[in-house]
């Protein structure tokens, strides 16, 4: 198999799974660079150039909100989700838990109809 067409169907996979862990960690409030190494520590590997931008659209479309801390010399933006975005992350959650169950239902083996 080759190596980068395998890569490139785990990213596809893995896509949709980043605003789902985003929402999920970001209960409590977070800034990116620590989003990176919690979801990181949990083996969720997101580049940050793909979850800075993440992080803005998601806040931009109501599901994040953020504020500046300016308390150490280096001001630093946080994220926290909001309720919509726990609304959100309840319907998404539903939806893989439904995802999950019909892609194990397909990968159990088939009955041996010889056997009905």
């Amino acid at each position: 198999m080759d190596d980068d067409i395998v890569a490139l169907h785990r990213q596809e996979l893995r896509r949709g799974t980043l605003v789902v862990a985003c929402l999920i960690v970001l209960r409590r409030p977070g800034y990116g660079y620590g989003l990176l190494e919690q979801l990181a520590d949990r083996g969720v590997v997101a580049d940050a150039n793909t979850l800075y931008p993440l992080l803005r659209r998601l806040e931009k479309q109501g599901f994040l909100r953020s504020e500046w801390d300016t308390a150490e010399s280096r001001p630093r933006k946080f994220y926290r989700t909001s309720t919509d975005g726990e609304r959100l992350l309840a319907l998404l959650l539903q939806d893989w838990r439904d995802l999950d169950r019909a892609l194990t239902d397909l990968a159990a083996p088939a009955a041996d109809p010889q056997e009905e």
